[in-house]
């Protein structure tokens, strides 16, 4: 009984400590320093999925909804935040992406608010992307989403062939250029520091 009592009594000391860090508001809002914008259905378990690990490994905290995120969480509140606050974006194009009305709402905030974006083009040519009228899109929204949607199309980024291509060079690539893009916006050379990366 005594032992029992003893047991209990840790278990609830443990319990304390676990609530109060999870419940720890700057636990809870951590900054990201990179947000992950993409198609779930096309890009989550390998491009999108296999690039939050590899910039976690790097040191840098990336945002990504199905790792950042969890049941009871606000889609656009949660995700709107992570775009304030990263310093640069990523946007995986796929061929569903222009589908979803979530990855046109990211990339378009992420426009708005000048933020240096990444385009990484899997499975899909540029030239392919279109922001198609789904008659449940505000007519302003559809102009901001294919305004944001050409501007990342005119900016310099990564293609890949998920079937083709080298996965390890597209990793390193596109950490490499993920990561001299905060150097960028950082204005100096403490992320090579911190996180041990050297350019090439």
């Amino acid at each position: 009984m005594q032992r029992t009592a003893s047991s209990a009594k840790k278990t609830g000391q443990l319990l304390f400590r676990y609530r109060n860090q999870i419940l720890t508001p700057k636990q809870q809002q951590k900054p990201c320093d990179v947000f992950i914008n993409h198609r779930g259905i096309d890009t989550k378990k390998n491009v999108a999925g296999l690039l939050y690990d590899h910039l976690k490994r790097l040191g840098v905290s990336p945002f990504l909804d199905s790792k950042n995120m969890k049941p009871g969480d606000k889609l656009f509140e949660k995700i709107d935040v992570g775009i304030h606050q990263c310093k640069v974006g990523v946007a995986v194009f796929s061929p569903n992406y222009c589908k979803s009305h979530f990855c046109l709402h990211e990339l378009a905030l992420m426009m708005e608010l000048q933020k240096k974006v990444v385009p990484i083009f899997c499975n899909v040519k540029p030239s392919e992307l279109h922001v198609m009228d789904s008659r449940t899109c505000t007519s302003e929204n559809l102009e901001r989403f294919s305004r944001a949607l050409e501007e990342a199309k005119y900016t310099v980024g990564l293609t890949f062939d998920t079937s083709t291509g080298d996965w390890s060079e597209f990793l390193t690539s596109a950490s490499d250029a993920v990561m001299k893009n905060l150097v960028e916006v950082e204005g100096d050379r403490t992320y090579w520091r911190r996180h041990k990366f050297s350019s090439s």
